[in-house]
């Protein structure tokens, strides 16, 4: 596993074995931030992002590789937490990020009473977790998410989270191998 571009391209990163960790693939992380930039690498300059369930911290240090403004890495496991700390100090990051070792609902609660404006909050659960996305989303969707904001969930191909939560609304699905990105945004 590695950054796919910007600042830390090609930089290594480090994954927990024997855990239910299970990293965004170069692959699919590569066609995400593809999809969000959109021929524009400059796109995520200054972005705020939350990674939820964050695992590795892949997908949100690849933010930070692209120049996010802000990374909230969200994760329950102390491993975890530890490993996605372990990751941002081997690459030489110290500011511009955020821990949260908690449970995803208070975390997002959390962001809220902070005013925390997200530009983008992306989503891996566990996939045996289904539950876990209609419950985010729906969390997601009463939140104070910006008009511009954007939620992508990764999910298995098989697995369709939903089209709509509340004011949410799913925009875009993007299948790649055995996963998928279901895109949403604030409908209306």
């Amino acid at each position: 596993m590695r950054v796919i571009a910007g600042k830390f391209r090609s930089r290594p990163l480090q994954s927990l074995r024997g855990m239910d960790i299970r990293p965004t693939s170069d692959r699919l992380r590569e066609t995400l931030f593809d999809v969000l930039t959109a021929g524009n690498p400059d796109a995520l300059a200054g972005s705020v992002w939350v990674d939820l369930f964050a695992g590795t911290g892949a997908v949100g240090i690849e933010a930070l590789s692209r120049e996010a403004g802000m990374v909230y890495f969200v994760e329950s496991s102390k491993h975890a937490a530890g490993l996605i700390q372990t990751n941002l100090r081997s690459l030489g990051v110290s500011d511009r990020f955020e821990i949260l070792q908690n449970g995803t609902l208070r975390a997002i609660g959390d962001l809220e009473r902070r005013a925390s404006s997200a530009d983008f909050i992306f989503l891996d659960p566990p996939y045996a977790m289904r539950e876990a996305y209609t419950q985010t989303l729906s969390a997601l969707s009463d939140s104070s998410l910006t008009e511009s904001a954007v939620v992508i969930a990764e999910h298995e191909k098989k697995f369709d989270p939903g089209e709509k939560f509340g004011s949410l609304q799913r925009f875009r699905t993007l299948l790649q191998g055995d996963a998928g990105l279901s895109f949403y945004s604030r409908a209306g």
